[in-house]
Parts: structure tokens; C-alpha cells; sequence
């Protein structure tokens, strides 16, 4: 005996498959008597050798039938190994292992947007292996996944691996078995061990299990038609004795028979509830491919580098398909349609929805059936009278066992259909990528769809063939349908109603097949199938509006999903904008919405055909929860305005992880009024930082507006909502005035010195892609001001635009931002330093920088600076010594007076000066109508808005602006107390010179009638692009005031 057991594979021990049934029985008795004899023996490493040997003779047998697989193809011809098309998949350890009634493909869509939460991710060959976390290993693991995410190639993966002596050696047996093989012995008896002999007949020389580590796979749960009866009582402790399979079952998993095997259940979600919480020990879910894993896909399926990359960059650019390729099937699916899109077509429109991509995978399909089967060319029509009766008959089919919730077919379920089991095998064998044949270990014949997603839309397929040529509504065969051509929208309607009050969405899918097909560019591509088309535009409208009848009333969420997706199918142009209204109508609180109900959204949303280059918060929900939700979203846009949403850190590090992806898209993001605090800019930065990021406008400004009115303080309301009142006393010019102001808070940034010196170092680390910066109405106070600018010398700074409005700075930062405009690397050309308290002493230092011949400033904002006459001459003299770069300056809400707005009118040849609310007098109008008549003057735009020039200094102001040596384009002249009689003056000037001025802005005045029909009357002299009015009436003088006392009171505060 112990020279035999040497020898490795002995003849006697391995030639049991190829003898007679008498000799077979006789040596397996022997086998398992010499096996026993040893072990009384005591000759236990004996033993331990013959059972290696039983092992390793299973073991090659096992390897052989888990080695190939056949991609999407049940029969042979194309198989391939599957060690070198794996590829990994993404598993998650935990899950409720609660019943999931979530359709199959809006799973599939969500389930790689799923929000960030702790998980933990599992390798396949470590399921079984005891985690830190746990003292003790597994029994039971239950393995979730939608239809096609790779369920049955993971435990093929394992057990092949297992076969190669790779992984798990600890585990002695591995049986995998399939519910489609054992609902086929639903009437027959066995005990557990006859069982495992009638499946793996290379281990009928063992009798007792109970010795060995066995692990038991059960794949495909939801595909079961046993009674799996927990509350059964009838107990099993015995593997020798019979019962039925599914009493079998169920004791095992209770851990009543065979307590020591492991068990690994797979199922799609919505059986998982068939097993009892309690018997199952962890569960796993499938969660498909990332996007590196997609990648892999495709590699591994074009093994050609340029033909792989080809596919993988037009998969990228549909976000449709971006997101069907998150499951296996689907990837098999795209690579099929784009491989004949892209290179038979030379080119095409790639598929962007659902129906779409399946109508060409059908159309894909009959063509390849064409040629091979019928030995035509790829030119010639696909639908011959052969393929249009195959399909039709599986679309029959289809829908049939849709209605009973069946995936797989047996021979009796096809004769109840009406199709011969003969014709079931050719339809296999001709559509082999459609409706596939498989045969269990004894040849038993099972049918199935490739995958649940071509079942229903076969089953829509019939559905609507059924209604335009048989006039019969499968959906609601007590209609009537009358006429040559059936309104398909009567169709539709009872369609949609029946997917409605479906309890578990089980024909969600199929309706937005259904509805797909109504678009008349799917119609034509099954152009030979269909016995007519739709050809009218206004039909579409028509399905639109029937689905979105039912968005109005109040359904429940997982109805309202439904109905979003099949506004998708149909391509409806508004679908986002449905979506916002809906969230925001208040008939949800977006709180309520679970995780995996916001990636539902998302997936909606990411897929549709509106324009998502600016994402606005504020349009579907002010809330950080929001925001986290829409995430991905966000990633695709463009501009991102999250501005006053009460955002906290939290968003910042969200924030942070997207602007480090390659595939984020975001150029300008406005976080503006939200509580950051410095320690959110912290978190921030570093995805700002990433080489990766596209990032060029940040703004991180805050409000916070002192408004003020005459008493009573009622003026306030419909200004602004929420406001505190608070009492103070005011002295302006002389006169005193008991003002009740309102003050009005909005969250800041709340950043201060600190954050500038992150943001410094960010631009002197490496090359940033920031071109604006928007820091206003933070306390950054001179020495952060000192420290940004430091930052922004830096030569891999390429900031065009900085802000820094209302951040406590005086005089001393100008000496710091001088610097900026002084150096050679400054890319700087739009600067608002506006309310601060600069002064004229800040003014000058700033004309320092103004004067080099680096600066490239082309606009600079000192409004509301404190700057009086001497600041302005130092302006002046500064522009009129050399060509300047600059355009715009504004010193609105200063004190230039009458000699500083000279000098300055004098000085600005091509700038345009912002002189609103600088306190003007009508006699100051008199000075600036000698700059305007001026021969040097070329002055372009001039802003007198929100001063009391009256009709006095209007009339003034028309003596320049009459003159021909004018060149002035655009006048502003909001809120200056103008009346008729100015309007008057205002139309005889524009007779006398009617060429330059373009745009003539004198809203919030009181013009009157008359004054309008002055100005209106110069049609045939004057032809303006802009000129604005108000009327004479309440709300206007309304408006005037406010804006007045808002001005009056601000300027008070500043000279306080």
C-alpha cells in the first residue's frame, strides 16, 4: 500500500471516469474500505496521502471546468481562460442583508456614486479569512449583486484559484453549486452526501464529510423556484439520510446539518431576504468596476493598445455610458456596440441612452447573425423574414416571463409560450449574444436572456410591435384601439400607470424601453422590424407630457425616480430642471432622502441631455447635506456656486478630494458667505494645490450690509429678509438725524491673516491654475495682506484678478500690493481694494506701483477708500504721465471734489471713471463739461450715478456733452434727481451731437411723460443700444430713497 500511495496519480485511483458502472461501483467500495482500513490502522499520514490524493484527482477536475469561460456566449466556440479576462472586482464587507426592491439598473447606475462612508473593501480569495475585527471565521457569507455585476465569474474566480493550489488551502472540498442545476431535482430525494456524489461523482470514495473543511457555493439565489422553508421544523442532523433538496437546503444553512462546512450564498438583492438574518454571517455586495477597473475591461477585451484606447476614450466621453460601465454586462454590451460604431460606421453618433445602446446591440446581433448564419454581407438588410419572426418570438417570450418574474426558462415555461424547444436551441445558436441555451452537469437543457436589462427590452420590443400591428394594448387589454395607426400615446399611458402601481418597480426598466422607443431615431434604426415609424415631431411632446402629468401629482419618491428616468429615455431637454423644481417644491424634505436614493439622482441627472456646466446650490436645496449628495455633479460642472448655504469645513474637505481628480472639471467655485473659517481654507488648499486641478476662480468673499432709513424703519421691508435693528445718532453736514438702522448679517468666510498665509504658500509651491481670488469682507488686516502678496511675486503665480473689498486694511497694504504691481512677474490686471481705509497716503503709494512699466493693471477699484482732492491728483498726475494699461477706475463713495474730478476727467483718455455717490454738486458739473468739450479729452464712460446734480447740473453737463470735441459712449446718471426739464437739456445736447453716446442710463430719476417722449422722439437723430428710465410713481421714489439713505448713512459711518 505504501508503494502505491507514493507514486503520484495512481492509475487504480484515477481511471474510475472511464470504466463500467459494475467495475466502478466495485472499485469506489474498495477505495473507500482501503481509506477506513488505514485509519483503524492507525496509519494516519497513510490516510492523510489517499485522501490527498481523492483531493488532488477532484481538484483537476474541478480546474477544468472552471478554467474557461464564455463571455456573453453559452455555447462553445469562443471560450476564453479566465485567468487571463478576469478583472477584479469592487467588494464591500457589511450590508443589512435586508430584501432591496430597487430595480436591478437603477442599482447598476448608482453604484459607483454611492456618498463617501467608512466600508471596508474585500478581496475574493479573502472572504472566508478571519479579519482583525473578528476572534472567529465565518460560516455563512451572503454575496449581493445586481444581474450581471459578476456574481458567477467571482465564485468561478475562487474555485479555480482554489484548483491551482493559489488560495484557501486550508479549505479541503469546494462545491459550487447553481439553482438553475437544482431546481431541476425539485421532485426528486437525496441525502446531503448522495447529493454532493450525483454533481462531483470523482468523490463517491468518501462517504463522511464531517473530517474534512468543505465549503458549500450556492449561486444564484434569486433564480431558485425550491421552497425554501425556514419555518419548516422538520429537522436534518444525518448526511446520509434522504429528503428533498430544498429541506437539504435549508438545514444546512441553519448549521443544523453538516455544522462545520462554510457557505457562500449569492443572489441578486431583491431575494436576499429568502434567507433568514440571522443564519447569515456577512454580507458581501458586488459593486462592480471603478473606473480603473473599467479601463482594465477593455484592455484585457481588445488586446490591440490603439483599438483598446479608442473605446475606453469615447466610453469617456458619454456620460451615459460612463455610468452603464460601472457593471460587467454592461461593459461586454458597450465594447460590442462601440466596436461596430465606431469602425464598420467610420464613426457615428455614439448611443446616449438605454434604448439606444440596446437597440443597436439587437441591430449588432442580426447583423452578425446575417453573416455567419446566412452567409450574406454586412450591407445587406439586417431583418430578414427569418430574424424578425426569431425575435419576435423571444420578445413574446420575454414579456411573458416578465409578467411572472421570470429569469430562467425551462422547457415546460417554453411550451407555455408557444415555442418548441427545437426552435428555442436555433435561437440560442443563431443569437447566441441575446437568448442563450445552457446544459447542467447531465445535459438538462435551461434558457435564459443574457442578461434581465435584454429581457426587458425584448419584452418592450413585443410590446410595441404588438400595438402597431396587431392594434392590441398588452398593457390594458380592455382598451379599444381603433385606426390604421394606433395613438401610441394610449399605449403609453397604460403603461405607465400599470409600472406605477407595481409594487417592487419589477417593470421600471421596461417602461423607459418602452417610451424609448417612441423617439423616431430609435424607430429608424430598427427601420425593417417595425411595420411603420412615427414621423411627427409634435408626438414626442406628446409622451413628454404624459409623463410629466404624473411628475405633478404627489407620488411617492421611488415613482417620481421612475418617471425622471423615462423623461431621460425620451431625451426631454428639461429633465434637471424638473428634478430641482421637484426638490425644492417642498412636497420632500431632502433629508429624508436616503444615500442610495441621492445617488439615484445623480445618476439622472449625470446622464441627461441638459447643459451642467454651472452647478447652482441653491437650485435643488440650501443645505451641506445637499451638496455631499450631488457631489459628483458638482465634479462635471464648470462654475460651482455654493454661495450663503451655511457650507462648513465638511464641504471643504468634500471639495478637496474632487478638485484632485484628473476628471474634475471645475474652473470657477464660489464659496462665498459660508462659515470656512480658516481652518475649512485648510482643508481646501490642498485640492487647489493638486497638479491635477483646473481651478481659476476662487471667490470666498462675505456680505455684511449696514443699511440704513429714515425712521419709522418699515422702509426695510421686502429689501432684505431678517434684519436687527439697532438705535444710532448720526451728524452729517451739519445736520443731525435720529436714524433707526438695520443692520443685516449674512455668514461670513470668517478668514483672517492666517488664511493668507496658506494661500501664499500655495502659489510659490509650484504652477497653480488660480486666475482669480476673491477674498473680500474678510479680516485679513495689513499683515495678511503682506503675507498673500508675498505669494503672488512668485513666478508660478498666474493670478489675473484679485479682490480684497472690505478686509480692514489701510494705508500699509498698498506699500505691500505696490510690490505686486512692480514686479516683472505679475500677471495681475483687474484690482478692487474698495472699502478700505486706504486714504490719500495709500493712493500714493499705490501710484508707485501704477508708474512701473511692469504693471499690466487694466482695471482698479477704490470705492469707498476715503480718498479726497489729493488722492485724486496723485491719481492724475500718475495716468497722464505715461500710456497706462488701465480702463476702468472707480472712486465711487469718495470726496474728490471739484479741482480732484478736473484733474482726473483731464487725465482719464481711454478709462472710464466710477464717480457715483462722491457727494458731487450741480456746479461740479460745470468742470466736468469743460473736460468733456476739451480737444485732449477722450474720455469714454462716465458714471455720475446717486449724486444730487439735479436738472441744474444736467443742463450744465449737456454744454460738454453737446459739443463736437465729445466722445463719450456711455453716461450714467441712476438717482440724480433729474426731471423733465434735465431731459430736455439731455435731448437738445444728443441733437447737436448724436454720434458717440451709445448707452444713456437715467433710472431712478423722474423724467415724467414729457421727459420721456423728449428723449424717445429722437429716433430719427439718436439711436441708442441701452437707454433706461424709470417711471414717475411710489415704488421708483421708493427705490431713490433707499438707495439715497443707504448712501448718506454709509458715508456718515465712513466720516465717523
Amino acid at each position: 500500500i505504501h508503494q502505491v500511495l507514493c507514486s503520484d496519480y495512481p492509475e487504480w485511483l484515477t481511471c474510475s471516469m472511464d470504466v463500467e458502472d459494475e467495475e466502478k461501483i466495485s472499485r469506489e467500495a474498495f477505495l473507500k474500505i482501503t481509506h477506513q482500513f488505514l485509519r483503524n490502522m492507525k496509519q494516519e499520514e497513510l490516510a492523510d496521502r489517499f485522501q490527498n490524493i481523492h483531493q488532488q484527482h477532484f481538484k483537476s477536475s474541478l480546474k477544468k471546468k472552471s478554467q474557461c469561460v464564455f463571455e456573453g456566449i453559452a455555447k462553445a466556440g469562443s471560450p476564453a481562460l479566465l485567468n487571463q479576462i478576469y478583472t477584479e472586482l469592487y467588494i464591500t464587507e457589511g450590508g443589512t442583508g435586508e430584501v432591496n426592491q430597487e430595480h436591478e439598473v437603477r442599482q447598476i447606475e448608482t453604484a459607483n456614486r454611492k456618498p463617501f462612508r467608512p466600508e471596508t473593501t474585500i478581496r475574493q480569495e479573502d472572504i472566508f479569512k478571519v479579519q482583525h475585527e473578528r476572534d472567529q471565521p465565518i460560516r455563512t457569507v451572503m454575496t449581493m449583486g445586481v444581474a450581471g455585476i459578476g456574481k458567477t465569474l467571482l465564485t468561478q474566480k475562487f474555485t479555480l484559484d482554489w484548483a491551482e493550489n493559489k488560495t484557501n488551502q486550508n479549505i479541503q472540498f469546494i462545491f459550487p453549486f447553481t439553482f438553475r442545476e437544482l431546481n431541476l431535482l425539485k421532485e426528486k430525494k437525496f441525502s446531503l452526501v448522495e447529493l454532493i456524489h450525483h454533481f462531483f461523482t470523482e468523490t463517491k470514495g468518501i462517504s463522511n464529510f464531517e473530517q474534512f473543511q468543505v465549503l458549500f457555493i450556492f449561486d444564484g439565489l434569486d433564480e431558485s423556484r425550491l421552497p425554501l422553508d425556514f419555518h419548516n421544523k422538520e429537522i436534518l442532523t444525518d448526511a446520509t439520510e434522504s429528503s428533498s433538496v430544498d429541506v437539504l437546503l435549508t438545514n444546512l444553512i441553519r448549521g443544523k446539518l453538516l455544522p462545520s462546512a462554510l457557505l457562500w450564498i449569492t443572489t441578486r438583492p431583491a431575494a436576499a431576504n429568502q434567507i433568514p438574518a440571522e443564519c447569515v454571517g456577512m454580507v458581501t455586495e458586488v459593486r462592480g468596476f471603478t473606473d480603473p477597473q473599467k479601463e482594465e475591461y477593455f484592455r484585457k477585451r481588445f488586446r490591440d493598445e490603439q483599438q483598446a484606447s479608442r473605446i475606453i476614450n469615447n466610453m469617456k466621453k458619454s456620460r451615459s455610458l460612463h455610468i452603464m460601465c460601472h457593471i460587467p454586462v454592461f461593459c461586454w454590451i458597450t465594447a460590442t456596440v462601440l466596436e461596430d460604431v465606431l469602425w464598420t460606421r467610420e464613426g457615428g453618433e455614439l448611443p446616449r441612452t438605454l434604448t439606444e445602446m440596446y437597440i443597436h446591440f439587437l441591430v449588432v446581433q442580426t447583423k452578425v447573425k446575417k453573416v455567419k448564419n446566412d452567409g450574406g454581407a454586412e450591407t445587406n438588410p439586417h431583418w430578414s423574414p427569418e430574424s424578425r419572426k426569431m425575435i419576435k418570438s423571444l420578445g413574446k417570450l420575454a414579456f411573458n416571463q416578465l409578467q411572472k418574474g421570470n429569469l430562467i426558462f425551462y422547457g415546460s415555461d417554453l411550451t407555455e409560450c408557444g415555442i418548441d424547444i427545437r426552435a428555442a436551441s436555433v435561437y440560442s445558436g443563431v443569437f447566441t449574444q441575446i437568448f442563450r441555451e445552457e446544459r447542467g452537469l447531465y445535459q438538462d437543457k435551461v434558457f435564459c436572456f443574457v442578461h434581465l436589462s435584454v429581457q426587458e427590452f425584448l419584452a418592450a420590443l413585443h410590446v410595441h410591435l404588438t400595438f402597431t400591428e396587431h392594434c392590441e394594448n398588452l398593457m390594458d387589454r380592455n382598451t379599444l384601439v381603433e385606426g390604421k395607426e394606433p395613438d401610441l400615446n394610449v399605449l403609453y399611458q397604460s403603461a405607465v400607470e400599470k409600472a406605477l402601481d407595481s409594487p417592487n418597480g419589477h417593470l421600471d426598466l421596461f417602461l423607459r424601453f418602452l417610451l424609448g422607443l417612441s423617439l423616431q431615431t430609435n424607430q429608424s434604426l430598427l427601420k425593417g422590424l417595425l411595420k411603420w415609424t412615427t414621423n411627427n415631431s409634435q408626438r414626442n411632446q406628446h409622451t413628454d407630457q404624459c409623463i410629466k402629468k404624473y411628475t405633478e401629482k404627489s407620488l411617492c419618491f421611488e415613482k417620481m425616480l421612475c418617471l425622471f428616468h423615462c423623461l431621460n429615455e425620451t431625451k426631454y431637454s428639461s429633465v434637471v430642471e424638473e428634478i430641482q423644481r421637484y426638490l425644492t417644491s417642498g412636497h420632500l424634505r431632502t433629508h429624508d432622502l436616503s444615500p442610495a436614493e441621492w445617488s439615484d439622482l445623480v445618476s439622472i441627472i449625470l446622464s441627461s441631455e441638459s447643459n451642467l456646466d454651472v452647478f447652482e446650490l441653491k437650485n435643488y436645496g440650501d443645505s451641506e447635506n445637499v451638496l455631499l449628495m450631488l457631489l459628483p455633479v458638482v465634479k462635471v460642472s464648470i462654475t460651482a456656486l455654493l454661495g450663503g448655504c451655511e457650507l462648513s469645513r465638511r464641504t471643504c474637505e468634500a471639495l478637496c478630494s474632487i478638485l484632485s481628480t484628473p476628471i474634475c472639471s471645475i474652473m470657477e467655485l464660489d464659496l462665498s458667505n459660508n462659515n470656512l473659517e480658516d481652518s475649512g481654507l485648510d482643508l481646501l488648499l490642498p485640492g487647489v494645490k493638486n497638479l491635477d486641478c483646473k481651478l481659476e476662480i476662487l471667490r470666498l468673499f462675505h456680505f455684511a450690509y449696514n443699511v440704513s432709513f429714515f425712521s419709522p424703519p418699515f422702509l426695510l421691508c421686502g429689501l432684505v429678509p431678517g434684519f436687527a435693528v439697532v438705535h444710532h445718532t448720526v451728524t452729517h453736514h451739519c445736520l443731525t438725524c435720529h436714524l433707526s438702522c438695520c443692520v443685516v448679517r449674512v455668514n461670513r468666510c470668517n478668514l483672517s491673516d492666517k488664511s493668507c498665509e496658506r494661500l501664499s504658500s500655495l502659489f510659490c509651491s509650484q504652477p497653480c491654475s488660480l486666475r482669480e481670488l476673491d477674498l473680500s469682507s474678510n479680516s485679513l488686516q495689513d499683515a495678511g495682506v503682506k503675507q498673500l502678496c508675498a505669494g503672488l511675486q512668485s513666478s508660478h503665480c498666474k493670478l489675473e484678478t484679485l479682490r480684497l473689498s472690505l478686509c480692514d486694511l489701510s494705508d500699509r497694504s498698498c506699500q505691500s500690493v505696490c510690490s505686486i504691481l512692480s514686479s516683472h512677474t505679475s500677471l495681475l490686471r483687474v484690482l478692487d481694494l474698495s472699502n478700505n481705509d486706504l486714504q490719500d497716503s495709500g493712493v500714493q503709494l499705490l501710484c508707485e506701483g501704477l508708474e512701473s512699466p511692469n504693471c499690466k493693471l487694466e482695471s482698479l477699484s477704490l470705492s469707498g477708500c476715503m480718498i479726497t482732492e489729493e488722492g485724486c491728483a496723485s491719481l492724475a498726475l500718475t495716468l497722464s504721465s505715461k500710456p497706462s494699461a488701465l480702463k476702468q477706475l472707480d472712486l465711487s463713495y469718495n470726496h474728490p471734489g471739484e479741482s480732484g474730478l478736473k484733474l482726473l476727467s483731464a487725465a482719464s483718455s481711454t478709462c472710464t471713471v466710477i464717480l457715483s455717490v462722491c457727494n458731487l454738486s450741480p456746479s461740479t458739473c460745470a468742470t466736468l463739461s469743460t473736460v468733456l468739450s476739451s480737444q485732449s479729452s477722450h474720455l469714454r464712460e462716465l458714471d455720475l450715478s446717486n449724486n444730487d446734480l439735479t436738472d441744474m447740473g444736467v443742463t450744465l453737463l449737456c454744454g460738454g456733452l453737446g459739443s463736437e470735441q465729445c466722445t463719450l459712449t456711455t453716461l450714467r446718471l441712476s438717482g440724480c434727481l433729474i426731471t423733465g426739464e434735465g431731459c430736455a437739456s439731455l435731448a437738445s445736447a444728443l441733437r447737436s451731437n448724436p454720434c458717440h453716446l451709445k448707452e444713456l442710463d437715467l433710472s431712478y430719476n423722474h423724467p415724467g411723460e414729457e421727459g420721456v417722449n423728449k428723449l424717445t422722439a429722437l429716433d430719427s437723430f439718436w439711436k441708442p443700444e441701452k437707454l433706461r428710465y424709470g417711471k414717475v410713481n411710489c415704488s421708483n421714489t421708493d427705490s431713490w430713497l433707499r438707495r439715497q439713505s443707504c448712501t448718506h448713512f454709509t458715508s456718515c459711518l465712513r466720516n465717523t
